[in-house]
């Protein structure tokens, strides 16, 4: 579905959540709770079978660049929650990068998921890396 959108598509979209998702200090606690389901509910819509089943067991997805045809794995969240793998599977690096405004993480995810798989090159021309670590410290 996310395929041949282009940054045209995204930003159609990025533009049509900014006038449903209301600033998180300026609506009801309710409406909070109503705004992070639809935004889950769209964000599902938009995963693969097997993406979404991942997501629902272990709160990630995987996805494929479109430029180098890397997989990164996207964890449920908003910040520096983009995990990119080698072709064996292991750790690389993380990676944040967000659209503006105050969104929900299912939104976060869903523009991040769009991004990387129709335009992977210029995503990761504005996100930010992290080469931190993965393994547990010694003692």
């Amino acid at each position: 579905m996310a395929l041949g959108l282009g940054i045209v598509g995204l930003a159609l979209l990025l533009w049509a959540l900014s006038l449903v998702v209301a600033p998180y200090g300026s609506c009801a606690t309710a409406s909070r709770f109503e705004t992070k389901a639809r935004a889950q509910n769209l964000l599902k819509e938009w995963l693969s079978p097997e993406q979404r089943g991942c997501y629902e067991r272990f709160r990630y997805f995987d996805v494929i660049g479109s430029d180098t045809r890397t997989r990164y794995r996207i964890h449920h969240g908003t910040q520096t929650n983009i995990e990119e793998l080698s072709s064996t599977g292991q750790h690389v690096c993380k990676w944040c990068f967000v659209p503006y405004g105050e969104l929900t993480a299912g939104d976060v995810m869903l523009a991040q998921k769009i991004a990387l798989e129709t335009d992977e090159r210029r995503a990761l021309s504005v996100a930010r890396r992290s080469c931190v670590s993965m393994s547990p410290r010694s003692l």
